[in-house]
């Protein structure tokens, strides 16, 4: 739901039981950094609310008049409908109700989203397949320079619009037209076109890879992955595979990564006597989702000079990705290996860690993990003040912060991450 409302003019339809439009808008969105509503969305989205009666004889009709009762109500220029576990479980036909209003020129699509099938994440994978398979231009031929931005989850990333508009900015920069669906400058027409995009740029190793896949197979388009870049160092590194994947000059490539690295280093330096001489680094423990969990952890070893001593990824990853996400920490230029653990209960993160940092054996001092930062959700403050850790909440659930358009990706990005990190470190002076 999430996903359709930050598509541009998109409104989506829900084919639910009563309540469930309530319930995620106040435990998905308010996690979001107070970004609750929106048009048609929070408690606005639109709902058919099936009941006993429409389980026990089929919702279809129900989802009819609901579909019919959004269009005179509520203007937009794309409907989607999305269904639930209960609507799926009673086996409703979603796309001949879909299909009735297609055919008489409604700009309307699905999605089959019951929650048993998988998380916000998988969710958000399955609208882009909907938008792909059956809203986008099969017709369109290929444009080049133009790109599809894949990964970055809206809401479930709280930090979706700066994120988003950052990377746009940079890739703007090796003269790409970039697709990301969900800035203030897409809109539906442009994502019409996605079919005809040269390249999939996929900035996850697990959100957004299925619709990359799949438009792969309809379309031919070819695709890459990445870590989310925060930081000169893995920003550096996206531009130059961005940059390999389409064969664009090399020496332009380096360019912009020299320039963006003497800015980002301008900015820095002021705060490099301070940094040292309040002895700013600190020991780390990284909590966050497949994206941020990484991501982060990289930035804080290769830019920041930290030590992520403990990296806890929060998704319920299968077991066929979590090679993956180790290999990405496995190579950090600054030498750091960082302890990677899958753990989904938050009140286990300080049990992985006493296993990896096992206080007072033959130590000096009772705890050596000092001082300390832990970077992860909302959730993990309770963490934090047990190790007497400063604390910064970045990864879903963020409900100590109010988010607009900031964002921590490329080289913009990282000077606000270290700005939000070092003003966490001394905000009680």
């Amino acid at each position: 739901m999430g996903t359709v409302t930050a598509l541009p003019g998109a409104v989506p339809v829900l084919h639910a039981a009563a309540g469930c439009t309530g319930n995620i808008t106040w435990t998905q969105n308010g996690g979001s950094g107070l970004q609750v509503g929106g048009y048609c969305g929070g408690l606005s989205v639109p709902s058919s609310n099936v009941r006993e009666r429409d389980v026990v004889f089929g919702g279809a009709e129900r989802l009819r008049e609901q579909i019919a009762s959004t269009l005179e109500v509520i203007a937009g220029e794309l409907y989607i409908v999305l269904t639930s576990c209960v609507t799926d479980i009673i086996g409703d036909d979603t796309r001949a109700v879909i299909n009735e209003f297609r055919e008489r020129g409604v700009e309307i699509i699905y999605a089959e989203t019951g929650g048993f099938k998988g998380d916000s994440y998988y969710g958000y994978d399955l609208v882009l397949q909907s938008l792909f398979r059956d809203y986008a231009n099969k017709d369109s031929g290929r444009v080049k320079g133009r790109v599809n931005l894949l990964g970055v989850v809206p809401f479930m990333d709280v930090f979706w619009r700066g994120n988003l508009n950052g990377l746009v900015r940079l890739l703007g920069k090796l003269g790409l037209e970039v697709n990301a669906f969900f800035t203030e400058a897409d809109t539906l027409e442009k994502i019409r076109e996605a079919a005809s995009a040269e390249l999939n740029i996929v900035v996850s190793d697990l959100y957004g890879i299925e619709t990359a896949k799949q438009s792969e197979e309809l379309y031919g388009t070819p695709y890459i992955t990445s870590p989310l870049p925060i930081g000169p160092s893995a920003t550096g590194s996206f531009l130059r595979q961005v940059g390999s994947a389409l064969s664009i000059d090399p020496v332009l490539v380096e360019e912009l990564i020299e320039q963006e690295n003497r800015l980002f280093y301008r900015y820095l330096e002021p705060l490099t006597d301070c940094y040292n001489d309040l002895d700013l680094q600190r020991y780390a423990v990284v909590v966050g989702d497949a994206n941020y969990s990484v991501a982060l952890a990289r930035f804080l070893a290769d830019d920041l000079g930290w030590l992520p001593e403990l990296v806890a990824c929060t998704d319920q990853v299968d077991e066929s990705f979590k090679p993956r996400l180790a290999d990405r920490l496995s190579g950090l230029e600054s030498g750091i290996r960082p302890h990677l653990v899958f753990e989904s209960d938050s009140s286990e993160i300080l049990g992985h860690l006493n296993r990896f940092r096992p206080r007072n054996q033959g130590q000096k001092y009772y705890n050596a993990f000092s001082p300390a930062f832990v970077v992860g959700s909302s959730l993990d403050r309770e963490l934090a003040v047990t190790l007497g850790a400063a604390h910064l909440s970045v990864s879903f659930p963020v409900a100590n912060r109010a988010v607009l358009d900031r964002g921590y990706t490329g080289y913009q990005g990282g000077l606000r991450l270290t700005e939000d990190l070092l003003s966490s470190i001394i905000a009680g002076r």
